[in-house]
């Protein structure tokens, strides 16, 4: 993830002292809740009405959970990167191409 973009969200936090309410719990219910919010504009919808009429919403609520995804790793002091590259490495094994290619299904019904 670019770091220019990481310290600028940073510091649009620090900047406003909202440090001390960031504590993983609290956080780990901000990213639920706004995931919340990103799933209600696709509700009884068809994912191409959804995007429609609600795009511009559906950004802002995606750009909401990335960003307290954001602060929960700074918190925690895991990097993005590093962490990104370690699940893929997990899901690799989880989902190998020759049994997951082009199909859906949970890695234990492969």
């Amino acid at each position: 993830m670019n770091e220019e973009l990481i310290r600028k969200v940073l510091a649009f936090r620090q900047n406003r002292n909202w440090e001390q309410f960031h504590n993983p719990k609290d956080l780990a219910i901000s990213i639920s809740i706004e995931s919340s919010e990103l799933l209600e504009n696709f509700q009884w919808k068809s994912p191409e009405e959804a995007l429609d009429l609600k795009k511009d919403n559906i950004a802002d609520e995606l750009a909401d959970v990335l960003i307290y995804s954001i602060y929960m790793a700074e918190t925690l002091n895991i990097s993005i990167e590093e962490l990104i590259l370690n699940k893929l490495k997990k899901n690799e094994v989880k989902y190998p191409v020759e049994k997951a290619y082009g199909k859906k299904d949970k890695y234990t019904d492969l």
